[in-house]
């Protein structure tokens, strides 16, 4: 069995090639079915999101698998399979296992540590087990995968630092003001940054929300996802000095918040503490505003610069969580090449014991009346001859195992020996093993 991945992603394909292989939850169980109707297709998942296409499959054949996986994509696409094959990756046993660890870990994402794909993952695996398309081969594998994400996000907090301006904005607000339970914020604008900060700082603990926007049966609608309240945008003023957070990204050529009006409504609340965030561009806010007290005052290049900062810090943790998965990919190897080669194993030794079983009873029929001192002798004698002829080739073949052809080992000793292991023997103990294991 060869666990193969084909895929397309960011890095591969522009989007005009990722967007026609696109699936929703009904063609992805209409292509799991498609795929493993496919006489070498054993078992497949299918992971789609915005940035990647990827299908994993267990197949009979490594060649003829990859051939089937390819056409299929040039069909979904409308491509032909010539120009699908420049856009395609294909990795194979370790390197597929490996591949997806890494996805899994974020490793592999557009923004280096994302925890969105870890969900994606665990989303795809479980479409493709409900609908009967995963047996013992996949479901080990994206349950270890799984499990190696939230290891590497956990162990390594590769996820904590933010990397788009609008978390760090809401990184700026906890460093400024602390616990951010409790706490207003006025967003200027709503357009999508906007709605991104407002929904990182309600996540964060904000409370009140106030949206103005030129645009107010825009600002309704924002406010209302949030359950907070739109104004009119010639009302901003008095409801800025009774934020704690004020965001400002409104598209506007000019400023919008001018340092006179600031400073007039200061006067009305002495010792008031308030953050301002300009992600605008052009600027929305006066840069004499931060001059008056009380006021901290951040735009679009001190963000930039958190941001910088965060990405090399995800880099450096970026480091430890390769080693992590090289630790889990080794110890996965192992479990895996070891279950593969267990049913073979145990077909081995029922093979000697029934020929020793045989033979030892004929033995001491022959022997007649024997004392029972005399009758354990020659039974331990017969079972260390038996022990030490069959230690050699067992542990070889389990060392084997963990070798890219450890599969051919595995049949060349079935025929050798003429053991009867059934390749729907071989699944049905993995699969309880894994069961049994934790592994499912």
């Amino acid at each position: 069995m060869f666990i193969v991945a084909v895929g397309v992603s960011h890095r591969t394909a522009p989007v005009e090639i990722r967007e026609k292989l696109s699936f929703t939850e009904q063609l992805t169980k209409e292509a799991l079915d498609m795929l493993c109707s496919h006489p070498v297709i054993e078992e497949c998942v299918v992971l789609f999101t915005c940035n990647r296409t990827e299908v994993y499959v267990a197949s009979k054949e490594l060649d003829e698998g990859i051939g089937v996986v390819q056409n299929f994509l040039a069909r979904k696409s409308g491509t032909d399979i010539s120009q699908i094959k420049n856009y395609t990756y294909v990795h194979i046993l370790y390197d597929a296992i490996r591949h997806l660890f890494r996805v899994a870990s974020g490793l592999d994402s557009m923004v280096l540590g994302e925890t969105e794909i870890l969900g994606q993952v665990r989303s795809a695996y479980q479409t493709a087990y409900t609908n009967g398309s995963t047996s013992s081969c996949l479901n080990s594998l994206f349950q270890q995968a799984i499990t190696v994400g939230k290891k590497v996000h956990r162990e390594t907090a590769i996820d904590q630092n933010a990397v788009s301006v609008s978390y760090a904005a809401v990184e700026l607000a906890r460093q400024t003001l602390g616990d951010l339970k409790g706490r207003s914020v006025l967003i200027l604008g709503a357009g999508k940054i906007s709605e991104l900060s407002v929904r990182y700082l309600v996540a964060n603990g904000v409370n009140g929300v106030i949206v103005s926007n030129r645009s107010y049966n825009r600002a309704l609608e924002l406010a209302r996802e949030f359950g907070g309240r739109a104004v009119r945008f010639e009302e901003l003023y008095q409801h800025l000095i009774k934020s704690d957070i004020v965001i400002s990204c409104t598209g506007a050529p000019h400023y919008v918040v001018h340092h006179r009006q600031v400073d007039e409504v200061l006067r009305s609340r002495p010792g008031a503490k308030i953050l301002i965030v300009d992600i605008a561009v052009p600027r929305d806010i006066d840069p004499a505003v931060a001059e008056l007290p009380g006021i901290s005052l951040y735009d679009i290049d001190d963000l930039q610069c958190i941001v910088d900062r965060n990405i090399a810090l995800r880099r450096q943790m970026a480091v430890d969580a390769e080693g992590i998965i090289e630790d889990e990919l080794d110890q996965f190897m192992k479990w895996l090449g070891t279950q593969f080669v267990v049913p073979t194993v145990s077909a081995l030794k029922q093979w000697a014991e029934e020929i020793k079983q045989k033979e030892l009873r004929r033995a001491l029929n022959r022997l007649g009346e024997l004392a029972p001192h005399d009758r354990k002798v020659i039974g331990s004698l017969v079972n260390s001859i038996v022990n030490q002829l069959l230690h050699v080739p067992i542990t070889r073949l389990k060392d084997y195992a963990l070798t890219s052809k450890g599969h051919l080992y595995t049949e060349v000793l079935q025929i050798l020996f003429d053991l009867q292991v059934k390749e729907e023997q071989d699944r049905e103990y993995m699969l309880k093993t894994m069961i049994d294991g934790g592994k499912v």
